[in-house]
């Protein structure tokens, strides 16, 4: 009897354990998982402090955005279908493909254009604090999403973490890269 009790007793120690670390590490995001799941927009907005005004023009411009960019990722998706679709021709169309990719470098470059003169349109919202304050979330954005280039390729390696699976399921480049 006294060898269940004390089973009984380690089975509830254990499950009241289980029940705080599923409830502080998986029931609650952290402050940091937070702030990454919210919207960007918001985000700035939040921090340049936008009146109502300001509030409604961006809500207006980011509508718009997003539905051309929808638009062009769709075109993308499309044309690299295309692309990709030519895997399998038994004849190799270098021409059809120099063609494709040209158009998705276009289409990129589109996008750049989009979200280039997105940024632009909301720095033209704010007055002349706020543009400060704006400069320096797009430069640190910028900093953290890869648009610094003053790094070396090593210091992006050991940033960027593990490399890309390759085709065969395995991590690394593929064998002969």
């Amino acid at each position: 009897m006294k060898k269940n009790l004390l089973l009984y007793i380690l089975l509830a120690f254990l499950i009241a354990v289980n029940g705080f670390f599923l409830f502080n590490y998986l029931g609650k995001p952290s402050g940091k998982m937070q702030r990454s799941q919210q919207d960007p927009m918001a985000f700035i907005a939040e921090q340049l402090d936008f009146n109502e005004k300001q509030l409604a023009a961006v809500k207006e411009l980011n509508r718009k955005h997003h539905k051309k960019m929808r638009q062009n990722n769709d075109d993308l998706r499309g044309l690299k279908d295309a692309l990709f679709s030519q895997l399998s021709n038994e004849s190799l169309d270098e021409t059809a493909i120099d063609s494709i990719t040209s158009i998705i470098g276009v289409k990129e470059q589109e996008l750049d254009k989009m979200a280039f003169y997105h940024f632009r349109s909301i720095q033209e919202l704010c007055n002349e604090t706020q543009k400060e304050e704006f400069k320096k979330i797009i430069n640190d954005g910028l900093k953290k999403g890869g648009g610094d280039r003053t790094r070396t390729p090593k210091e992006e390696g050991e940033r960027s973490g593990p490399p890309p699976p390759r085709g065969d399921g395995r991590q690394g480049p593929p064998p002969g890269h």
